[in-house]
This record gives structure tokens, sequence and C-alpha cells, in this order.
């Protein structure tokens, strides 16, 4: 984070670490919450630089235990009641063992998800999601059923290129259009620029001897950031690092390079939103 970028805060999304050993099982994830928020107050005691990392935190729950799950929402926000901010608590699926995230498909449609779902919004929580891309209308599906959540898309909605999309690219990166629009119709949903330099994408770059350029990685991701851009607005944009899932592919350093390359002729203002206003205002950093 001290490489060379103006870094001021860091989000830190679940990871489904640090659970506590003992106790009941649906608050075991308040452990990850509790770790994180001993590292966002190291932070902020300024030892280790100005950046306040962790100052917004997203967990998990098991959303799909319904109503249950208040008790672990409120757990949660009692652990870090001035950096909790949401969950996440994926639904990627695919039918390849080696692209799927999700346990089994139809997470975001499922009835008991949804009614542990409608317990975030009262609770002013956000929701981060992952997909694969052709699951986009059941997030559609999802995000119009509750206006009222902050959805994040992760990941620019979910690009595949291994397996049996192994050089299909262009007919990916096609297949996705419609249902991208459609979600760009939902203004409670907000997209997060990155995480294209993870394995599954495709890309191949975490097999080279040498790690991409910043020029290299710019080229081939900033179609899927431009569209997106032009659909949602730079109101509605974010753009993430992912790390350290990333690193398998390319440097912290270079993947914010390959960023500002994409956007070296955008307005400060639009820079502004998308590399720190949007943030800021989503994840209510302060």
């Amino acid at each position: 984070m001290q490489s060379g970028h103006n870094i001021l805060s860091t989000v830190f999304v679940e990871h489904l670490s640090m659970f506590r050993a003992d106790g009941p099982d649906e608050m075991k994830y308040v452990g990850e919450v509790e770790f994180a928020n001993g590292i966002a107050a190291m932070a902020a005691s300024g030892l280790y630089g100005k950046t306040r990392v962790a100052a917004g935190i997203v967990g998990y729950a098991q959303l799909p235990c319904g109503s249950r799950v208040k008790a672990v929402l409120e757990a949660q926000i009692a652990a870090a009641p001035d950096r909790f901010r949401g969950i996440r608590c994926t639904g990627a699926w695919d039918g390849a063992p080696r692209i799927a995230a999700a346990p089994a498909p139809g997470r975001y449609m499922d009835a008991g998800f949804r009614v542990g779902f409608a317990e975030l919004a009262p609770l002013g929580l956000s929701f981060d999601l992952p997909c694969r891309y052709q699951q986009l209308a059941e997030v559609v599906d999802l995000a119009r059923t509750f206006a009222d959540t902050t959805i994040i898309l992760n990941h620019v909605g979910g690009i595949t290129g291994i397996g049996a999309y192994a050089g299909l690219r262009e007919e990916v990166f096609a297949d996705r259009r419609k249902a991208i629009a459609d979600l760009a119709q939902c203004p409670n949903v907000v997209v997060k620029l990155g995480g294209l330099s993870m394995e599954y994408c495709g890309f191949g770059w975490h097999e080279r001897s040498l790690p991409p350029s910043s020029e290299e990685l710019a080229a081939a991701t900033r179609r899927y950031f431009e569209r997106i851009i032009k659909l949602y607005g730079t109101e509605r944009c974010m753009f993430e690092s992912n790390f350290p899932v990333d690193k398998v592919s390319c440097s912290y350093n270079v993947l914010w390079n390959s960023f500002k390359r994409i956007t070296e002729t955008y307005s400060t203002s639009d820079k502004a939103k998308l590399y720190h206003d949007t943030a800021a205002r989503v994840y209510r950093l302060t």
C-alpha cells in the first residue's frame, strides 16, 4: 500500500477466515469481523502510515438460514460498530468445479436466502454480490425485489475464460451485454471494476514466467471496464484491487497503474468518483 499510490483507506471483504472456534455455529462468523476490526484499530493508530486499513468491513453470514440471521448481523455490528458495513454470502456458481464458488446453483433465487437478505436493509447493511455472468438475470430479479438494499456487484459481474469457456472470450463478452444493461436499470446496484486477474477469468497471466505490465493489463481489461462505466456512470462504479487474490497475476502497484492508464483521459471529477467518492459513499468511509 506504500508502493507509490495514494491509498487513503481500504475495505475488508470476507474471506471465510478467523472464525470463532467455539460457540453456536451461526455466530462463529463474528470472529472474522472482530479480527478485521482489530487490524483497523492498529491502522487507525497511525503507527503504520496514513492508510486506514479496513476502514469499512464486510463480513459473512449464512443468509439462507432466514430470519435467524438477524441476531448474527446484530452481533457483527456490535463487534465493529464504527466500521461494519455489510455482508458477502456468495452465490457464484457454474457447472464447472473450478469456476463454482457456491455449493449449489440458484442461491440468489432461494426463498430462505431471500428471507435472510431482507434483514440487511433495516439494519443499514449492503450486500457484496459475486456471480458468474450467466447468473446476471437472477441478480436483476434480486435487485428489483429488494430495491431498498444496496447491492455491490463484484468483479464486473463475473468473467469466465477457462474450461468450457476457453477460447470463447468474444462470445462471453457478447453474451453478457443484455443482462449487464438490464442490471444497470436498477439504481440500487453499484459495480466494482476489478477482479479480472483471477485464474478463472482465463487470461493466463498467472502461468507466465514474468507478470504482465500495466500496459498489458490495461489493454486486456479496458473494454470490460469501459462498458460498465458507460452503462452505470462513474457515480455507480469503483475500482477495486481484489488483493490479495489478484496477486496471483500481478503486483498491487502495477494493477493500479493499469487502472490509471485506462482512465488517463477522464475528467478530474470522474476520476475522483472511480477512485474514491463512490467507494467512500457506498461503504460509508470517513
